[in-house]
């Protein structure tokens, strides 16, 4: 029964990659609901965000849920009205999400281990292969992988990526 459904998960994940192939990055994060606060950030962030993100590419991006976004702020004590409004931390945040070139899922086997620089200056992510997963900064976990678009490639992920820079403006 395991084997079968493992089987059908592969055929499902097969399918789905092939499915938003014709879309850029941003038309797959409109397209789908549980990307709703992340298209609200994007659209309240720097106009260059939304711009590259639907531009020639490729870029990776690690896409945070509502529910990552949600998490997010009850443990900032923070609403999302405050969040979307805070435009250059919204924009340091979003640029930390995006890599450039299109990094598939079968390419991070070669990354373990290593830190990828991002979109934002000076700002790289840890990437680790923890038992056949992918754990981004050591507790951020990848949990959807290689929803290709015209201009690069999503994976969804499970928490919101804060960047150091970030990190330390929230301290103050």
């Amino acid at each position: 029964m395991k084997r079968v459904l493992f089987v059908m998960l592969l055929m499902i994940l097969a399918v789905v990659p092939t499915m938003a192939q014709d879309k850029t990055i941003v038309e797959i994060a409109i397209g789908n609901p549980d990307f709703s606060t992340l298209v609200a950030a994007v659209q309240a962030a720097d106009p260059s965000i939304a711009a590259a993100l639907s531009g020639a590419g490729p870029l990776t991006v690690f896409a945070p849920t509502n529910a990552a976004f949600e998490a997010l702020l009850a443990s900032l004590n923070m609403s999302a009205a405050d969040l979307l409004a805070n435009k250059e931390l919204l924009t340091q945040v979003l640029l930390y999400h995006v890599v450039s070139g299109k990094v598939l899922a079968a390419d991070v086997i070669a990354l373990d281990g290593q830190m990828v620089p991002t979109a934002l200056a000076g700002e790289s992510i840890a990437v680790a292969v923890v038992d056949g997963g992918v754990v981004l900064n050591e507790t951020v976990k990848v949990t959807a992988v290689d929803i290709l678009a015209t201009n690069g490639v999503v994976h969804v992920i499970d928490s919101v990526l804060l960047p150091k820079v970030v990190l330390d403006a929230l301290k103050k």
